[in-house]
């Protein structure tokens, strides 16, 4: 079974940064492309990046507008998100998830496509 750690997140003021990370059970982690979702209370969860297994391949969601990169250690079993320029609008609980299929694929922000998630790490942005 999979086990998808997230860490990382806290309260920061507007134009601050974080760096979340997220860790992931098994010798499998290379394999899968990994994403970032968040969700803000009273709305739906929603995508806010992927990278590909390899690490070579990135996508983000339009509203990230540059702030936020992407990235994964292979080596260590953990892919991060680093959060920069927050917004009060940031504020959510930001997940990681694990792609249902292994090797290269086309990025998706689809939760349909993604097997296993955390269980989230709260980030609030104060304005």
């Amino acid at each position: 079974q999979v086990q998808l750690v997230e860490a990382g997140g806290g309260l920061v003021q507007a134009g601050g940064s974080l760096r979340l990370s997220c860790a992931a059970s098994g010798r499998t982690f290379s394999n899968y492309a990994m994403a970032w979702f968040r969700q803000a209370p009273g709305k739906e969860r929603e995508f806010v990046a992927s990278v590909s297994s390899s690490g070579g391949y990135t996508y983000y969601a339009d509203s990230i507008e540059g702030r936020f990169t992407i990235s994964r250690d292979n080596a260590k079993n953990t892919m991060y998100l680093q959060l920069n320029g927050l917004k009060a609008e940031d504020t959510a609980v930001y997940y990681c998830a694990r792609r249902k299929v292994s090797g290269a694929v086309l990025p998706s922000r689809r939760e349909y496509d993604y097997a296993y998630w955390g269980q989230g790490t709260q980030v609030t942005v104060s304005s």
